[in-house]
């Protein structure tokens, strides 16, 4: 009897079976192999170590030791101040500043790199520092002649003259010149469609087609990211023919399926471009789209955010027009429209009034009318945006 249960064990050892076999393929009738004993001759399997991810970590890290004051202040891409900038930057802990002509006027590359560097060693974490140079009718840098001979030409003037390989040497050229001095992302490239000359938007627009504008866009997103230089587009969900909203109300009232047959392809080409540098922010505009929500600019509307969320797929930083707009006063009478913008879900707030709007912020977080996690998930996305262009 010892010898057959020898036999057993030294049977189970070499064929190191753990489990019941599998019952025998040759029919019904054949008797069930018994199960035998549980022995293995391998160590117990271990899971592998998790690889380390440094983005992920240098986010909680960041995350974890913020105060509520550092977490609002993050959020607010502001305009630039004409005075105080470095203690202004400072005191509100602010996520970055968009510049503007007026902080270019005059000066030269190294009074530019001066004022950059003052804001940037006022603060603990490093600024996002913007600018709109798109080219053409928008440009802030070009117009000094100090810091280029000419203005960068317009997209629509560089691809007559030498099509998309024109437009991409202008795009390296221009991320060079603001890099140089200390500007880490381009309120660019425009994504609208326009190829009516009577439209407002139209001049800074590539003037073409779905399918030009589209590839124009993925294009200048990825010749960007290879540069980095973050790039943001705008404006969602597409300008159209609407008016101008730095003056009023743009009622947009086309239905959904022409955005999505137009509008939105190009914001499309130009996310799907970024998906492998996350260098690249939306910025969404103050037009009403009444197709989602006729009662809510779309910087305001949840349902626009949901449509470049998920019918988008976006998971980068959506930003704000100007809340200082004229576009929608109206809807915050009561100062209210950096609340209502990061409710809407947006991440990040540009603003003039930066120093009215971060107390209502910190007053709806106290209120629970805004939630604590809803914050933390717009800063995480903005620690995301600055890791991704180096700044972490």
């Amino acid at each position: 009897m010892k010898r057959c249960l020898s036999l057993l064990l030294l049977f189970f050892l070499l064929t190191g079976c753990t489990s019941a076999p599998e019952t025998s393929s040759e029919g019904p009738d054949e008797p069930a192999v018994p199960a035998g004993p549980s022995i293995s001759t391998t160590e117990p399997s271990t899971s592998p170590e998790e690889v380390p991810d440094p983005r992920r970590e240098t986010i909680d890290r960041l995350l974890s030791s913020m105060t509520l004051e550092e977490k609002v202040g993050q959020i607010f891409f502001a305009r630039c101040p004409q005075e105080d900038g470095a203690a202004l930057a400072s005191q509100y802990h602010l996520g970055g500043y968009i510049l503007f002509g007026r902080d270019f006027k005059d000066k030269t590359a190294e009074q530019v790199k001066e004022d950059i560097a003052s804001y940037q060693s006022a603060v603990e974490i490093p600024m996002l520092i913007g600018v709109d140079e798109e080219g053409g009718t928008v440009v802030r840098v070009s117009s000094n002649p100090k810091l280029r001979p000419q203005r960068f030409q317009s997209p629509q003037a560089l691809y007559e003259q030498g099509g998309i390989e024109a437009i991409l040497a202008d795009t390296q050229e221009k991320d060079e010149l603001l890099r140089s001095l200390g500007i880490n992302v381009n309120f660019a490239p425009v994504a609208d469609l326009s190829t009516n000359p009577d439209d407002f938007i139209y001049d800074r627009t590539l003037g073409q087609g779905v399918e030009e504008t589209g590839d124009y866009i993925a294009q200048v997103v990825e010749q960007m990211s290879v540069d980095t230089m973050g790039s943001v587009l705008k404006h969602f969900p597409g300008y159209g023919d609407n008016v101008d909203t730095h003056t009023g109300i743009a009622l947009d009232q086309r239905p959904l399926e022409l955005f999505w047959e137009r509008d939105l392809l190009p914001f499309q080409a130009g996310i799907q471009a970024s998906s492998n540098h996350g260098m690249t922010a939306v910025l969404v505009s103050h037009n009403i789209m009444a197709a989602l929500d006729p009662d809510l600019p779309a910087s305001l509307s949840p349902a626009v955010h949901q449509l470049l969320r998920q019918g988008l797929g976006f998971e980068g930083v959506a930003l704000t027009d100007d809340l200082a707009m004229d576009a929608i006063d109206q809807y915050a009478a009561d100062g209210s429209a950096a609340v209502l913008a990061l409710l809407a879900g947006n991440d990040m707030l540009v603003t003039t009034d930066f120093q009215e709007q971060i107390p209502q912020i910190l007053q709806a977080l106290e209120d629970d009318v805004i939630p604590q996690e809803l914050l933390d998930r717009a800063v995480e996305r903005v620690l995301g945006w600055k890791y991704d262009l180096g700044l972490l």
